[in-house]
């Protein structure tokens, strides 16, 4: 079996600084759009061109990768070669006014339409007072009056003629007129009309029924000249009114004749005006008992403009960022006034949400902040597919609400939604939400890496210059731009890829620049980048640095050097957040007699992960296919990690739990100044890990602490040669020949390094040499057979 001895050059991506055409990034453009991610690009510029309903877009991809400023920069490029949306407003309802009526207006007309109307306001309350103080108005009132007066003379003149030829006079009383009898040219009292002669008493009561028969008849003909004088006073007032108000309308009218709907509305205030002269004739507030009826008593008040969408000062669509999406920043609200202890609302109060601001245009929202108010995601949803916004609050949709409100008509709504989240997110609404997939057609996925090239390293420079420009940050020369190429490749963990986690670089950037400064240098080099990086680390290691502490004093096990049977030296990941560390850690194996197979200690205490779970089932698969073809696999083994107390999961460590348990049953030691990590399947071909840098820098911490030997190493499968990208220490390191990384491919190479014997291979009849490892395994495992059988049967003369 062959395995390698990796060479320093394949441990990380070395980027040459010469290949870059510039000296410092001021001589590099700044960056336009974004970095490697063309499948994500393609996504949102087709998801913002198409003009269809439900293809709104989803932007998916981890924490850092640019997704929100892309999704702003983009939006507002394309925007700004789209026509401006209308403007909108809200009106009174003169039919109905609990349901106020919205008016659509082209842009910047909006603002206009709200100035004129209250011009008109500001005007009739001069106009038409002085209208109704002139002469002229005074004088056919006047007249108005004097023929009715004249009329009701007439009348009950007529009246008091008809009394006297029937032996009456008329007398006022509260309830009207009172008959009295005349006899004998004298009044007669009520009180005396019983004493008259029965003749003369019947004579008078047919009489005087008679004459109130008439005198109700007059009274009737007074009521309706009443009416008549009133109706003409108020057709005075009209043509009065009108003369003051009718040329204002008309002007608006003229100049507003483009929209129909303003036109009808300009009507309705004209008529509503005429029939309410009184309040703009009645200017004293004393007048108004009430303090809180004031301001909608006021002259006018009701011809207000509730302009809720003003366009006015937009460049093309509008583009919006809610960052606070809760329901009524995105639907909108009608808010109410407390006065005196009396809640009141009115049009004027209705107010605008995002999705109403974003009509015609983009709406960019982070998905965990809409999911996590109550009702937003649902009335987003609701207004996406009704494609109007209806006004109402949210406790009225509940039924938690039961007090009368405003319904404010609903605005027709095109609104481009562009929601920011993680894949975790789109999965959960994709499968558990029906209306998600209908409503969000364009998945715009952003990857974490980009493939290494001349011209994404240039792209590079370009982001940094971007950042000089934007941030004043100092430029950097070319070692510099190369060294950030360098942690780039170590965050995507692979020699041909860059990460494209920006934020993270970002930060380096900034770091680097400050560090520049402290050194009082105008130019970032690379020596401020690996500062800044390792001053990075610095803050965040903590925990690892007590790990290391632990294991230099003795306190948690590890031996780095020696051989021991069974005993082995594994390697795990910890995530403390921010910082990311390889742990090495003792796992040891103990075989012996019995059919149990091989027992996971930490799954018996449930301190295992189901991937590690299977990973050790693997093993017994591994052990049946390679020594179990002519004997039962009689086997019994304990496999644990030891001094680990927290769950333990993935199969990373399988390779070397395998290797373990082939040492106890081979009787043969395990070199302690290797570690080991990677995955096996059933034919024992060794299959890659995560996380490899981390890994073998942790062990090679520990190495150090107790001193290099020259012959410390780590054992990693071959196909993460490619994922390397160890710290300049332990290239140097390996180069010196103080530290050596293996690659294998097969648990055989694995086992030869650790044991220096080799692994073995089958003759034509199945068997194995015995001066090799699986030799060795084989005869063990024989020897539990035989075992096995002969405690079977004594059991059986036993019966």
């Amino acid at each position: 079996m062959t395995y390698r001895t990796l060479a320093p050059e394949e441990l990380r991506l070395v980027c040459d600084p010469e290949q870059f055409e510039f000296e410092t990034t001021e001589d590099v453009p700044p960056l336009e759009g974004i970095i490697g991610q063309e499948r994500a690009v393609r996504a949102m510029e087709f998801g913002l061109a198409i003009k269809r309903y439900g293809y709104n877009i989803f932007m998916t991809g981890q924490t850092g990768t640019g997704k929100s400023s892309y999704a702003q920069t983009l939006a507002k490029e394309v925007a700004a070669t789209e026509e401006v949306p209308d403007d909108w407003c809200y009106v009174y309802n003169f039919e109905d006014p609990s349901h106020p009526v919205a008016l659509r207006l082209p842009a910047g007309k909006g603002s206009q339409f709200a100035k004129h109307m209250e011009d008109l306001v500001e005007t009739l309350k001069i106009e038409i007072p002085k209208a109704f103080d002139a002469d002229d108005y005074e004088r056919q009132k006047a007249e108005i009056y004097r023929a009715f007066q004249e009329i009701r003379a007439k009348l009950f003149e007529e009246l008091t003629a008809m009394a006297e030829e029937m032996g009456f006079v008329l007398k006022r009383s509260s309830s009207g007129f009172v008959s009295v009898p005349i006899v004998d040219g004298e009044e007669v009292a009520t009180e005396d009309i019983d004493k008259l002669p029965e003749d003369l008493k019947e004579e008078l009561e047919r009489k005087s029924s008679e004459l109130q028969f008439n005198a109700l008849h007059v009274m009737r003909r007074i009521q309706a000249a009443e009416r008549e004088m009133k109706d003409k006073v108020k057709e005075l007032e009209n043509r009065i009114g009108l003369f003051a108000v009718g040329y204002l309308i008309d002007e608006l009218k003229e100049r507003y004749s483009q929209e129909q709907a303003v036109v009808d509305y300009l009507q309705a205030v004209q008529k509503d005006i005429l029939e309410n002269l009184d309040d703009f004739r009645q200017t004293d507030e004393d007048s108004i008992p009430l303090p809180w009826m004031r301001r909608k008593e006021e002259a006018g008040y009701k011809y207000q403009v509730n302009l809720v969408v003003d366009n006015k000062e937009t460049i093309g669509a509008p583009v919006i960022i809610e960052t606070n999406p809760t329901y009524y920043n995105l639907v909108g609200r009608v808010e109410y006034e407390n006065k005196f202890g009396m809640v009141t609302t009115d049009y004027t109060m209705i107010k605008a949400g995002s999705l109403l601001k974003a009509n015609g245009g983009y709406l960019i929202i982070q998905a965990i902040d809409v999911l996590s108010n109550p009702g937003a995601w649902e009335g987003l949803k609701r207004v996406l597919k009704n494609r109007e916004a209806c006004l109402e609050n949210l406790g009225e949709q509940f039924g938690l609400l039961a007090m009368s409100s405003l319904k404010p008509q609903p605005i027709p709504i095109n609104v481009k939604v562009v929601l920011v989240g993680n894949p975790y997110l789109y999965q959960v609404l994709y499968h558990y939400d029906e209306d998600f997939r209908k409503l969000f057609k364009i998945k715009a996925d952003f990857d974490i890496e980009m493939d290494v090239s001349r011209e994404k390293m240039t792209q590079m420079a370009a982001f940094i210059a971007s950042y000089s420009q934007r941030e004043g940050v100092r430029p950097f020369d070319r070692a510099a731009v190369a060294r950030l190429v360098e942690y780039s490749a170590r965050l995507a963990e692979h020699q041909e890829k860059l990460s494209t986690r920006f934020n993270e670089i970002a930060e380096i950037i900034y770091e680097a620049d400050t560090w520049a400064g402290l050194m009082g240098e105008g130019v970032v080099c690379s020596e401020h980048v690996k500062r800044a990086i390792e001053e990075k680390i610095y803050r965040s290691d903590t925990y690892e640095q007590k790990l290391q502490e632990l294991i230099a004093e003795g306190t948690i096990l590890l031996s780095v050097d020696g051989a021991k049977v069974g005993q082995i030296n594994g390697l795990s990941v910890l995530n403390s957040g921010d910082y990311v560390f390889g742990r090495p850690s003792r796992v040891t194996a103990v075989t012996f007699l019995g059919r149990e197979g091989i027992i996971n200690i930490e799954r018996e205490t449930k301190m295992s992960g189901r991937i590690h779970d299977k990973g050790l089932l693997i093993l017994s698969g591994y052990l049946a296919a390679k020594f179990a073809q002519k004997i039962p696999l009689s086997l019994s083994a304990s496999i644990t990690f030891e001094q680990m107390y927290g769950e333990i999961d993935g199969d990373s460590a399988s390779s070397t739990e395998l290797y373990a348990i082939l040492s106890s049953l081979a009787e043969l030691p395990l070199r302690q100044d290797i570690a080991v990590t990677g995955s096996v399947n059933q034919y024992g071909e060794i299959q890659p890990i995560g996380g490899v840098t981390h890994k073998i820098e942790g062990f090679y911490k520990v190495c150090k602490l107790n001193g290099l030997t020259g012959k410390q190493g780590v054992i990693i499968p071959v196909q993460n040669i490619k994922n390397l990208n160890l710290q300049d220490e332990i290239i140097e390191a390996v180069r010196a020949g103080k530290f050596h990384i293996y690659a294998v491919s097969t648990i055989e190479e694995g086992i030869e390094i650790l044991t220096g014997m080799p692994a073995g291979s089958p003759d034509e009849e199945g068997n194995f040499k015995p001066d090799t490892v699986f030799g060795r395994v084989a005869a063990k495992l024989e020897e539990y057979n035989k075992l096995l059988q002969l405690a079977k049967g004594d059991e059986s003369e036993e019966e």
